[in-house]
């Protein structure tokens, strides 16, 4: 956590450290990367596998108390998440009084939000089979600046922490004074160490300094990365950041790319998946960061699944490797104790694709047949060596393969897809204008060594919609590596209303050793509000679907931060706007036109909500698409220039886009302004 919001890529290049010194590897092992300091490894055992548990920041912020982690700590026991492995509660910033105590130094509780002091919370959470996490912040004061941090004094606030009976440190790195890294990190190790109480060690450094190549000797887990926000692009970019970074992590060393989102409302359900099933192949700490109170139920399933938490918590420790990533389509592979091997096949892009990989690419020895595992589904199949899926946009496949198991025992595996046009360049497939018909393609591969029987493929249409079969979807026999495909119109009626609406199919075949199998896939597609006629202000409209580097898209103010509504007035190199969209780099915006529309215009510039101590960040190029079409360029802009006027030509065009990209810098402070956006449609 950070004093404050600030955009997700961080710089690595800032170590403040000494020569390293280098550890000899042993024989036939490979090396170690170098250390920074002669300290021995903490020698304590902890977190052997990445620490499961809650973190409140993600959802309240400073807005906690002390009923809201005894609530969790209940609902860990009464929710089964304590079963499924989730064992820390912790407390972030502002738990504290905001001066310490004049008699003994100590930091103490704040007399509201925790007016029972912090040991009788932690003895609660013990008296539930629980362990009590606590934060503080490796400089004067915390990053929300409420309460004193810990610098200078590590051995009096370690001795409180274990005192009340903490077993879980934070420790945030704002209001540094400049020091080392390593210095202060070091010294509230040495402080906990000093106490005699296993304490599992978090450093929250951000990663600017490299900790993932000396924090092994200095904590249990570090920061790789900035902060996370609740929005599937921030996801996305710490994954990025993280997933290079295998070799470092293992037990009691765990690269963390920060909390948990699951649940927080700023994704999709297929979007909390997929960070769900990321986080936990690259061994990462499951700390969820939403208000458990609010859970629905399908967040508690995410949250809740066991197999997709064995992986994390597989007692092997390794991070998954990443196997390759080209145009987004990302296969990930993760050593299992026992020999089996996770695989993440994650799709990044925007359209449906298939991901395939191979038993020899993901390093499984040779044999005829594998038993694979969907751990989304819990379903079983074999194959004779291709793992794939077909994704929508955002989805990630999580499998477990062996090459070990009775593979005939389990039905051949299928690739099932589901295939939707794109109506335009970067504009999503699942976007379907009520009143126009469309193609929907589905596709079923042989992937086992036996045939499918009778195989017959279906499409499930939302209720109301028409649905006509292009031709015939069965056949006999389908061996191996074959496909099977079908076709079909479907159309929404022009009366259908904006909204989402579920889209399924499946396939049922036999084998000569099963009986009835059924497999099942869907897409959820996005029926847009069409923009109305007349000269409209853009800054009002809904968008059919919107992607932001940042937290979410503002309207009529600047980007701000992570949290909706946290901006500030539209502000262009001084001049201010009243209206407009506040937006950060990287950023599409696409809006339904149905060719109704003839042009477009507004001001487009860098927001001067920045860090002046930052002068050379903030650079982006601002485009407006039609269609396929590129009909206005802002070229690149800086946070030292003034707005400058766009226009485009729609007439025809179907769909409008604004692309919002990053400049040669990082994309920190890269908010882009859309200033008096103005549409003009036919009456």
């Amino acid at each position: 956590m950070r004093a404050m919001p600030r955009p997700l890529t961080v710089l690595l290049g800032l170590a403040l450290l000494t020569a390293p010194l280098t550890v000899p590897a042993q024989a036939g092992a490979p090396a170690e990367p170098a250390r920074t300091t002669a300290a021995p490894r903490l020698p304590d055992g902890l977190a052997a596998t990445p620490p499961m548990g809650f973190n409140n920041w993600n959802s309240t912020g400073c807005a906690i108390d002390e009923k809201m982690i005894r609530d969790t700590a209940d609902l860990f026991v009464s929710t089964g998440l304590k079963d499924a492995g989730y064992e820390y509660v912790n407390v972030d910033d502002c738990w504290a009084a905001e001066k310490r105590d004049p008699l003994t130094g100590r930091l103490t509780h704040h007399p509201t939000r925790f007016p029972g002091g912090i040991k009788a919370l932690a003895d609660y959470v013990h008296s539930k089979g629980l362990k009590f996490g606590i934060y503080t912040s490796a400089g004067t004061l915390t990053c929300a600046k409420t309460m004193p941090g810990s610098l200078d004094h590590e051995e009096i606030d370690a001795r409180t922490f274990a005192d009340w009976g903490v077993d879980y440190l934070k420790y945030d790195n704002c209001n540094n004074q400049g020091r080392p890294a390593l210095e202060r990190y070091t010294a509230m190790r040495d402080a906990l160490r000093a106490t005699g109480r296993p304490i599992v060690y978090s450093l929250c450094e951000w990663g600017e300094n490299k900790p993932w190549e000396w924090g092994a000797d200095v904590g249990h887990l570090w920061r790789t990365t900035g902060d996370i926000n609740d929005s599937w692009q921030s996801v996305v970019n710490l994954f990025k950041l993280n997933a290079p970074l295998a070799e470092h992590a293992g037990p009691g060393r765990w690269n963390d790319p920060d909390m948990l989102e699951v649940g927080n409302g700023g994704m999709t359900d297929t979007e909390y998946r997929s960070h769900f099933s990321l986080w936990s192949v690259m061994a990462a700490p499951l700390l969820i960061g939403t208000d458990l109170r609010k859970a629905t139920s399908r967040t508690l399933e995410i949250l809740s699944n066991r197999e997709v938490i064995a992986v994390d918590q597989d007692p092997l420790g390794r991070q998954a490797r990443v196997v390759r990533s080209a145009d987004g389509h990302w296969v990930l592979a993760k050593p299992l104790a026992g020999g089996d091997i996770a695989v993440a096949l994650f799709n990044e892009s925007e359209q449906t694709t298939t991901i395939r990989t191979t038993a020899a690419e993901i390093g499984l020895p040779q044999r005829s047949g594998y038993v694979v595992r969907d751990l989304w589904k819990g379903q079983n199949a074999h194959t004779v060596g291709t793992v794939s899926a077909t994704l929508p946009a955002h989805a990630t496949a999580l499998y477990r393969v062996s090459a070990d198991g009775d593979w005939r025992e389990e039905p051949p595996a299928v690739e099932l897809g589901l295939h939707l046009p794109s109506a335009a360049q970067g504009v999503p497939g699942n976007i379907t204008p009520a009143g126009r018909s469309l193609t929907v393609k589905v596709t079923t591969t042989n992937q086992g060594r036996t045939p499918l029987l009778s195989p017959r493929l279906r499409l499930t249409a939302p209720e109301g919609w028409r649905l006509k079969s292009l031709g015939d979807n069965d056949t006999d026999v389908l061996t191996t590596g074959k496909t099977l495909t079908a076709r079909w119109r479907l159309t929404p009626p022009a009366a259908t209303p904006p909204g989402t609406a579920p889209l399924a199919t499946g396939l049922t075949f036999r084998t000569s050793r099963h009986g009835r199998v059924e497999r099942t896939a869907d897409e959820i597609l996005t029926v847009p509000r069409p923009v109305p006629a007349g000269v409209s202000d853009l800054g009002q409209l809904t968008w059919a679907w919107a992607s932001n580097g940042y937290g979410p898209v503002e309207r009529d103010m600047s980007n701000g931060g992570a949290k909706a509504g946290d901006g500030r007035t539209l502000t262009v190199n001084g001049v201010t706007y009243a209206k407009g969209l506040g937006t950060h780099a990287p950023v599409q915006l696409v809006y339904y036109l149905g060719g109704r529309c003839t042009g477009f215009a507004t001001d487009v510039g860098v927001d001067d909500e920045r860090d002046p101590r930052e002068p050379d960040q903030g650079t982006v190029t601002a485009e407006i698409w039609a269609d396929g079409t590129k009909r206005a360029d802002s070229g690149l802009r800086t946070w030292r220039d003034s707005a400058v006027p766009l226009t485009a030509d729609l007439r025809g065009a179907q769909y409008l886009r604004l692309v919002g990209t990053i400049g040669p810098d990082t994309n920190r402070y890269d908010r882009i302004d859309w200033a008096a956006p103005v549409l003009t449609c036919a009456s």
